[in-house]
Order: structure tokens, then C-alpha cells, then sequence
């Protein structure tokens, strides 16, 4: 897989998964009325830490399988793309970005890393799409993998901070019709990259 590629991969999947309604949000959004602007760089730092451990974790336990298994990985990110597309889509629906508030529970950087922990989604992402996604980017190089990661990672920084500095303005940072129509095609990108990995793996 290309360099830019898997980089490109990386921040589409990953803005998919930023972009969700999930406990890491909900930290940025309430914390954002107490602790400013750039607070959901804090929050993201916290997640990142969490998903480096694993993501490492992964590349150790993977690494050996990956060249013999590509069409295996194929299949399962293939069908876990298509589920979560699907529940993304769903999701979608009702989806917001009204502020929210409520007690003060933990500082930013350690309410992404409880966020992360706590969330079955975080979970099940990683044990399906980006374990998969990761592999077929190692596939073709430790730099193509660190490629993905830092696409990753850049989507959800750069989602979580716009989030944040909208809030501590005092407005949302999008319109829950625009809200939901962003979420809803990025359900849509995930069903169709299924698809491609499906078919190629065919």
C-alpha cells in the first residue's frame, strides 16, 4: 500500500470513527465549558496514548501473520467495515453536538484515556477494522503502518479540537442537520471500503 495511501485510509477511517457519538465526544463537549478552547487536544492526547499501547500490542501479536493472512484480513476489515458503516448510518439519525454539562468526574487528558477504556466501541474497532486496516498497511512496511497511525491519529486531534474550540465559543460546530449528514456519509465511505476489501479478497 502506498505511503500517501495509507495515510489517506488512516484519516478517512479514522474521521469515521472521530466523528461518532461516543463517551470521548461527550468528554470534549462537556469539558470544553470548563476547561477552554483547546481541550479536546487534551482529550485526544489521552485517547492517543490508549490506542498507541494497543495499536503496538497489535503489531506484535499480528506481525508475523501478516504476509500469509491477507486475504483473511481482507475479509474480516472488509465485513467490519461494512457493520459499522451500517451502524454509523443508523447512528446518524439522531446524532447531535449540543453542548452538554455535568459533574466534574476527571482533567481532559485522563478523560480521553477513560473514555477510551470504557468505551466497547473503542474495543470492538480496534479487534476488527483497525487491527485489520493496520496489518494490511504493515503489509508493505513499518513506515506504511506508522503512515496509517499518524492518519489516524490527525482526524481524531483535528475533530476533537475543532469540536472543542466551537463549544467554548458558545456555539455547536455544526448544525445537527449538517451534523448527521456528515455522519451519514462517512456510514456510507465505510460500507463502500468494505466492499473493496471484500472484492479484492474474493
Amino acid at each position: 500500500m502506498p505511503l500517501f495511501e495509507s495515510l489517506l485510509l488512516g484519516f478517512g477511517v479514522g474521521l469515521s470513527g472521530a466523528l461518532a457519538p461516543g463517551p470521548t465526544l461527550l468528554a470534549t463537549i462537556s469539558g470544553a465549558v470548563r476547561h477552554g478552547p483547546l481541550v479536546g487536544g487534551r482529550v485526544a492526547a489521552g485517547h492517543m496514548l490508549v490506542e498507541g499501547f494497543l495499536a503496538a500490542a497489535l503489531v506484535l501479536g499480528i506481525a508475523p501473520l501478516v504476509l500469509s493472512q491477507q486475504a483473511m484480513i481482507g475479509v474480516v476489515g472488509g465485513l467490519a467495515l461494512v457493520g459499522f458503516g451500517a451502524l454509523t448510518l443508523l447512528g446518524a439519525r439522531t446524532a447531535t453536538l449540543t453542548p452538554t454539562t455535568g459533574p466534574e468526574r476527571a482533567g481532559p487528558f485522563l478523560a480521553g484515556v477513560l473514555t477510551s477504556l470504557a468505551n466497547p466501541y473503542f474495543w470492538l474497532w480496534w479487534a476488527t477494522i483497525g487491527g485489520a486496516l493496520l496489518a494490511s498497511s504493515i503489509a508493505s512496511g513499518p513506515v506504511d503502518g506508522l503512515s496509517f497511525l499518524a492518519g489516524h491519529w490527525s482526524a481524531d486531534l483535528g475533530w476533537l479540537l475543532l469540536v472543542g474550540i466551537g463549544v467554548a465559543r458558545g456555539r455547536t460546530l455544526l448544525p445537527d442537520r449538517g451534523y448527521r449528514f456528515l455522519l451519514g456519509a462517512c456510514g456510507i465511505g465505510l460500507v463502500l471500503l468494505g466492499l473493496g476489501y471484500l472484492g479484492g479478497a474474493a
